[in-house]
């Protein structure tokens, strides 16, 4: 490397998400258009400076040539380690996380990295914060195929997710219909509706469980009954993870304990559900987890396309030193926000919104 080359070290962390290859693709090739920039991969998120050996990746065209129509991330990534929160085995076997934050920001100064690009949904972005608060040069990348992110209108793996989420409902109407049973279908979303709303939604689904809005079970069963008295025998319901009933809290995976990167763990909502209608003398009910089906696979073009402007709009932001910021879609737009206003408050679906009343006005049922 010549003296006056830049180096750039770039991570993807969290959940891995459609995409992200796109990104790092984009962002590769802009770097490699002009004179005197270097990129360099952390595998594992940031794990690949921190671990011994280290894990680093010379990135240039070659290394991203065609990767944008892989899923998943070249480098890999990890959301259950960190410079805050570093896994350290005691002597009994147990677990303890350390905060390697200080050692992080002296090995990026001592390797002479100019900016570092963290590629990552809403903790990971916290993360980014806080770095950039130790004096880092950092630039965050919105990813999460959950599309909550404030501060951007939207974010590259959501699109890959919801058509991944439709085309189960699509199935889940032909068999529940065939066997005139209840096909109860789980998707993604801890805190947020937008993947269920928008499968629900395309798909057809009769009821919507979101977690923006708790449900009455009571008023699902008389939903419902009407259908079924109605001549129709059959009713294929989408449910977040984090859907929840009234006077009770999203359905926690038992006896799994948080890593301290992760909020908290969900599993059984739709079993929960189902166990309601039970209750209420419903028979033939289904239930399909769909999982980490959402996240994995090829990226559908849109996210292809969101994520090389993401990856440029990135370096864009390196060049003109727009450090302590995310890059941000608005109005269609590329631009870039503080990280401060990126990670202040999750984006839920609003309630008086246009996709809420489209889903009222074709008698989807929330339950409320």
């Amino acid at each position: 490397m010549s003296s006056d080359s830049k180096k750039i070290l770039i991570a993807t962390s969290g959940g891995d998400c459609p995409g992200l290859n796109a990104v790092l693709r984009a962002f590769v090739k802009s770097a490699t258009n002009e004179p005197g920039w270097e990129v360099w991969g952390s595998r594992q998120s940031f794990n690949g400076l921190l671990g011994i050996p280290q894990e680093l990746i010379r990135l240039d065209r070659k290394t991203v040539s065609g990767i944008h129509v892989k899923g998943g991330t070249i480098l890999g990534t990890t959301k259950e380690s960190g410079p805050f929160n570093w896994p350290v085995k005691r002597a009994d076997g147990t677990t303890e996380y350390v905060d390697r934050s200080d050692e992080f920001v002296r090995i990026c100064q001592f390797a002479g990295f100019s900016a570092i690009v963290n590629i990552g949904g809403d903790g990971s972005q916290r993360m980014t914060l806080a770095l950039h608060k130790k004096g880092l040069p950092v630039i965050g990348i919105p990813k999460t195929i959950d599309n909550d992110l404030e501060a951007t209108d939207v974010t590259f793996g959501f699109q890959s997710a919801v058509d991944v989420a439709t085309e189960a409902v699509d199935r889940l109407v032909s068999t529940a219909e065939s066997h005139n049973r209840i096909q109860i279908l789980e998707l993604m979303g801890k805190h947020s509706g937008w993947i269920t709303l928008h499968a629900a939604i395309a798909g057809g689904a009769e009821v919507c469980l979101i977690p923006e809005i708790p449900y009455d079970i009571t008023k699902i069963s008389a939903f419902l009954r009407r259908r079924f008295d109605g001549g129709k025998r059959f009713a294929v319901i989408a449910v977040a993870e984090g859907a929840i009933p009234l006077g009770a809290g999203p359905a926690e995976a038992r006896g799994v304990k948080a890593h301290p990167n992760i909020s908290i763990k969900l599993s059984g909502a739709a079993e929960r559900f189902a166990g309601e209608l039970k209750n209420a003398g419903f028979e033939g009910i289904r239930c399909t987890i769909l999982g980490h089906v959402q996240r994995g696979g090829t990226p559908v073009p849109f996210d292809r396309i969101l994520g090389a402007q993401y990856g440029i709009k990135a370096f864009e932001m390196v060049k003109n030193g727009e450090f302590g910021r995310m890059a941000s879609c608005q109005n269609g737009q590329m631009t870039s926000v503080p990280l401060e206003e990126a990670t202040r408050s999750l984006k839920r679906v609003p309630l008086d919104g246009a996709l809420i009343q489209t889903a009222r006005n074709i008698n989807i049922c929330f339950g409320d």
